[in-house]
């Protein structure tokens, strides 16, 4: 499948978490939501990987690991956060503020990945700020 369609994919099904999570954290406390939630994204994962007989454990010691470890740390406190986050406050003001992730992240690429920096780029950036701070300020 192409990229996209996976993107598109992800949209579609991410889109759920925020509301589904607001409503649950209602009465669930958030620490155990992440553990239900993730737990279920880790049998999922597992289940790909046996069909698609992916190896795991050489890995776990690639020369690049350390980024997966890295990843997996900033993971795990994005979402204890994201999930407290929507916890307390409301879906519509969290998932923008939440999504900056996007301009954070294409800045990063662009700085440290060497990326491509053109003014398309620059204005998306732009204009994701703008969309944030319009749909999260009260």
């Amino acid at each position: 499948m192409n990229y996209l369609l996976w993107a598109l994919l992800g949209l579609v099904a991410y889109t759920f978490v925020a509301p589904l999570m607001s409503i649950a954290t209602t009465e669930v406390p958030s620490n155990v939501a992440v553990i239900i939630s993730n737990s279920m994204l880790v049998v999922a994962a597992l289940a790909v990987v046996a069909v698609s007989r992916e190896p795991v454990v050489e890995y776990l010691t690639h020369p690049d690991a350390p980024y997966m470890y890295a990843a997996g740390i900033c993971l795990a406190v994005g979402i204890l956060a994201y999930y407290r986050a929507l916890s307390m406050g409301p879906v519509s003001v969290v998932v923008p503020v939440f999504g900056m992730f996007i301009v954070t992240s294409s800045i990063i690429g662009i700085a440290v990945l060497d990326e491509p920096l053109t003014a398309r780029k620059v204005t998306g950036i732009g204009f994701a700020i703008l969309a944030v701070y319009l749909t999260s300020v009260e």
